[in-house]
């Protein structure tokens, strides 16, 4: 599992922006660190809804500390394009259908109750501009959202 002051996983995955497009986490360290990225169950459900709509409300106090936030599922990044359309956001969304980020951030869990496996825990870490982990944040309930000042103030000390 991922910590505090390991070097975050390097990826290249899916990014929605106004179009879709893999890129990967290194390439943008330099231009958009720290890097917010908010793992999330499921695209148009309700808690991931108001949680992706809650950074979208507070991105103001991300951006004036130079912070990008990164919105992460296993959605398909053509669902990630509808979902991120509808919420009118403005940050990136990424498409981790292969699993990959979830597995080596350690977020990986299944909601057997429900038929669904291999999806993201909510989750929020911070990375700073070296590629290093400076915050960790695992929900152990998915209907619990991360505490927004936290992160905000977490993502101000990550510069």
């Amino acid at each position: 599992m991922t910590d505090t002051g390991d070097d975050a996983p390097d990826f290249t995955a899916p990014f929605v922006r106004d179009d879709i497009g893999p890129e990967a986490l290194s390439e943008n360290l330099d231009e958009e660190a720290p890097v917010v990225l908010a793992f999330f169950p499921g695209a148009f459900t309700a808690v991931c809804t108001e949680e992706m709509c809650t950074f979208e409300d507070e991105l103001a106090a991300f951006e004036d500390v130079g912070a990008t936030v990164y919105g992460v599922s296993v959605d398909t990044p053509f669902a990630l394009q509808e979902f991120k359309s509808r919420n009118e956001l403005s940050f990136p969304l990424v498409s981790d259908t292969n699993k990959e980020l979830v597995d080596d951030y350690g977020v990986r869990t299944d909601f057997e109750d429900l038929g669904y496996y291999g999806v993201a825990e909510r989750a929020v870490f911070v990375v700073d501009d070296d590629g290093e982990v400076t915050y960790r944040w695992v929900g152990e309930n998915p209907g619990v959202e991360p505490d927004y000042d936290e992160v905000a103030e977490a993502a101000s000390d990550a510069v």
